[in-house]
């Protein structure tokens, strides 16, 4: 190859348009449209061939375009304004700052495979992206001390086209890094920073990329770098591409190179929070780098890191989890282990359901649960299910204390929200409403909102999807060689006076984008029906190896094509965060039909309530909080089925019925002054109850308060004084694990109100009266293990068919003396009947230690092993 020197050029900007590079350095324009009107004010065809994109725009905007406004003083006052506001808005006092000033000022790294930031950052796949998006951007609102750390791949996700049959196919291009809206990160010396990586027999480089996110940078390693050998460049290639070795080798860089890269521009994180398990690996890093500095051994450092330690997980299903065989484990990591301490097993089996299973593949989730503190799902149902799959990993522990928390997702709304609402926002709920988006109060002045001033805000976004449905559509077919005079059957599609539905997101089986397909003539009657139509469009992407979602991608062309549907049914390829934002924003429905419980939170749904949509789902992920008969639809009764075929006759079966007897008859039913007047208050209403609950300021919120404050205060509790909090905890944890087998409980002793002795009754089955009382005393054999170094507790609740306690809550027994026999004490405790039924309980012991988070870290806990049952 060629010696190829490099050198950027710089777009030449007139002095008084300086200031467009400092709106274009920091994507803080990205949700905040009058800064993207600017680039539009200057040459709008170049910014929509741009991509969006400031940085390409700049590079390629015509000295004659530049010259037209340099000196156009409405123009620059726009620009000024835009400066000023942005100016602001860095120096503003935050959320954080007014409702955290107490704690010291943490930092959150958060790690994340994709981010979904905005379309000109074509680094995401999907909904983890976006979500990642949205929370850095919340983040900068609320003043949420965070950096985001990922990976910039060379060739993103693929682009999607489909051919003539109506078959994915993907295409792969390169993303132009200096011409994207980052910039490398430099040394002192002006040259870029890099980092090294240990592979096998090896190091490997990489670069910083930043990005600039309100007051939040998004740090992104590249590791197409000269330095590194042609299979080296390409871990940072495509996102979700190559085998297992390939995502190995990213994830290790992702979790192992993030963390190193901080450190290299000293940027110590406070608290790791991973989005997913594919950044699992930082949590053996902040380990390997503790002992390192701190001389301290593999169990020390990890109670230090553990306690300060984020993990979200997404995934519904064991078989989804991220996981790796031993071999390659062996592999990437026969040398590392020895940096932590540890031998082979016990670094395996950290990331094994099993620990003592030599063949069980390596989790990447599992991993992360065991080495972090704070676990949660992405939403109430999701947290349920997740707490029932990850049980096993707390043996004995009821399913309902299991420590995964649930926190669900929302979106970012200044993103997602169109010009159209927002400036209806502004003008009825107040200049400052996005400030105060989780205020429920503020949005019951939706209804202030005039029916017809609300409907004509929908409809012009309508028809600005159709517009744009149809300019894709025609591109669509050009680039498959249709003749001409098919063309103009594009101008043809869609019509904004009839029902819209929206269906856009990844095509996997099991959410079920072909269940209106599944009844094809009640289907071709609802879309044809001459007056009351409905007409649907969908978008999304299959996973290159997902052949049957590229098959039910084929079956939707097929069907149009079939019934002669083209102006009914359009399928957008190649979606993406703009093709979303149009859709989310102009459709009258969106559906979703997830199979339950497959979908662990979603939040397509969320984007088009702020926009006026209503929601149809299946009562799964984010929808079983969000639903509300006023405000949307259910599929279904929200049952499981072990038929996957009955389920989607009986749920198709449903949409159909919904949409002819509810939905398309609400629509369609028009005051004198042709408004769907009842439409329009179920508008509002979803507006109200959706909007302040479901979005990313709430969610960072709950976050903070939850995890990052309670984890950074962890952090410099356990690692002051020379760390020998943390010390001491890992020995207090060692001590504890070694005598617990010698711990009994010994005899159980119930009474009933003044004196009756319930175990008297026991073999006759107890009958209580609603209101009494029952007093236990527990005898614990607890050898030299101080009182104060376990909790003994009553377990009770009601008792299921199986005779054990359900949904059950604990009632804290006290000390109440040592027995002549040496290491054995009494422990007494009372609770009152306040439930009729069937109920039960039975006396446990937990450690206790006021250092740990939760008194279910050790993994230990001693029940009595035959519990008494009564009947109130």
């Amino acid at each position: 190859m060629l010696e190829v020197r490099n050198f950027m050029v710089l777009p030449a900007l007139p002095d008084s348009l300086k200031e467009l590079e400092v709106i274009a350095g920091n994507m803080f324009w990205s949700w905040n449209p009058e800064f993207v009107d600017l680039f539009k004010r200057i040459d709008g065809n170049l910014w929509t061939s741009c991509g969006h994109n400031p940085a390409k725009f700049l590079g390629n905007v015509s000295q004659q375009s530049l010259e037209a406004v340099a000196e156009n003083q409405g123009f620059l006052g726009e620009l000024h304004r835009a400066v000023e506001k942005l100016k602001l808005y860095l120096d503003g006092t935050t959320w954080f700052e007014k409702v955290c000033s107490k704690h010291s000022k943490p930092l959150i790294a958060y790690f994340s495979a994709e981010f979904g930031v905005h379309e000109s950052l074509p680094i995401y796949a999907g909904g983890l992206g976006i979500l990642a998006g949205d929370h850095l951007k919340s983040a900068s609102d609320l003043g949420v001390p965070i950096v985001g750390i990922g990976l910039l791949y060379q060739k993103g996700y693929f682009r999607q086209y489909l051919n003539l049959d109506g078959w994915q196919q993907e295409v792969y291009i390169e993303n132009d890094f200096y011409n994207m809206p980052i910039e490398l990160v430099r040394k002192k010396s002006g040259r870029p920073l890099t980092i090294s990586v240990e592979y096998p027999g090896r190091g490997v480089s990489a670069q910083v990329w930043c990005a600039s996110i309100g007051r939040v940078k998004l740090y992104l390693l590249d590791t197409n770098i000269p330095a590194n050998s042609s299979t080296d460049r390409m871990i940072t290639a495509s996102l979700y591409g190559g085998d297992s070795e390939l995502r190995i080798r990213q994830e290790i860089m992702l979790g192992i190179g993030g963390l190193k890269a901080l450190t290299a521009m000293g940027i110590v994180p406070t608290v790791c929070h991973m989005n997913e398990g594919h950044a699992a690996f930082v949590t053996l890093e902040r380990i390997r780098q503790l002992r390192s500095e701190k001389n301290m051994t593999f169990d020390e450092a990890l109670e230090a890191t553990k306690s300060a330690n984020v993990f979200t997980m997404h995934t519904c299903v064991k078989a989804g989890l991220d996981e790796f065989s031993v071999g390659l484990m062996d592999k990437y990591f026969g040398s590392y282990f020895h940096h932590l301490g540890i031998n082979r097993k016990r670094l395996l089996a950290l990331g094994r359901i099993l620990p003592d299973d030599d063949i069980e593949p390596f989790k990447m989730a599992i991993l992360a649960l065991n080495l972090s503190c704070y676990v949660n799902g992405v939403s109430k149902l999701h947290g349920q299910i997740s707490r029932e799959m990850f049980s096993s990993l707390w043996p004995g522990l009821p399913v309902d204390e299991v420590p995964i928390k649930s926190i669900t997702n929302g979106v970012h709304i200044q993103s997602w929200i169109s010009d159209e609402m927002n400036c209806l926002y502004k003008r009825y709920l107040g200049p400052n409403w996005s400030d105060v988006t989780t205020d429920k109060s503020v949005w019951n002045n939706i209804e202030q909102i005039p029916d017809a001033e609300l409907w004509r805000a929908h409809q012009r976004c309508k028809e600005r999807l159709i517009v744009f449905a149809r300019n894709r559509l025609k591109a669509q077919m050009q680039r498959r060689g249709t003749y001409h005079t098919e063309l103009t059957r594009a101008e043809e599609v869609l019509d904004p006076e009839t029902l819209t539905i929206g269906f856009a997101r990844r095509f996997a089986s099991y959410k079920r984008a072909n269940l209106l397909l599944k009844d094809p003539q009640r289907f071709v009657r609802l879309l044809s029906d001459p007056a009351r139509p409905i007409q649907i469009i969908f978008a999304g992407k299959a996973h290159p190896k997902d052949a049957e979602g590229k098959d039910i991608i084929r079956q939707i062309i097929h069907f149009a094509k079939q019934y002669d549907l083209k102006r009914r049914i359009v399928f957008l390829e190649d979606y993406d965060i703009d093709v979303a934002t149009v859709m989310v924003q102009g459709v009258d429905i969106w559906l979703s039909s997830p199979r339950r419980p497959m979908e662990a939170s979603s939040t397509s749904g969320m984007k088009a309530a702020i926009n006026g949509a209503l929601n149809v789902s299946t009562l799964d992920g984010w929808w079983c909080e969000g639903y509300k008969p006023e405000v949307g639809w259910v599929i279904g009764a929200g049952g499981c089925y072990e038929d996957a075929d009955y389920q989607d006759m009986v749920e198709s079966k449903a949409i159909y019925d919904m949409l002819e007897s509810e939905i398309v008859p609400l629509f369609y039913t028009r005051s004198a002054d042709n408004l769907p007047r009842d439409w329009i208050q179920r508008m509002k209403n979803s507006i109200k109850w959706i909007v302040p609950k479901f979005n990313t300021h709430r969610m960072l919120t709950e976050y903070t308060r939850m995890f990052y404050n309670p984890a950074a205060a962890r952090w410099r509790y356990l690692t002051a004084e020379a760390m020998s909090r943390a010390r001491a905890l890992s020995m207090w944890k060692s001590n504890m694990k070694n005598v617990w087998t010698e711990l009994a409980i010994k005899d159980v002793q119930i009474q009933v109100d003044k004196g009756q002795n319930c175990e008297q009754l026991d073999s006759k089955q107890p009958q209580l009266k609603l209101g009494s009382e029952l007093n236990v005393r527990a005898l614990v054999k607890l050898g030299k293990v101080s009182p104060d170094d376990v909790s003994v507790e009553l377990y009770h609740g009601p008792v299921d068919t199986r005779g054990q306690i359900k949904d059950g809550s604990a009632v804290k027994m006290d000390h109440k003396e040592l027995t002549e026999q040496d290491g054995e004490h009494w422990f007494v405790g009372s609770m009152p009947c306040r439930k009729s039924g069937r109920q039960g309980l039975a006396v446990r012991v937990l450690p206790r230690n006021a250092d740990l988070v939760t008194p279910y870290d050790l993994g230990l806990i001693l029940w009595e092993t035959t519990p008494a049952k009564v009947n109130a």
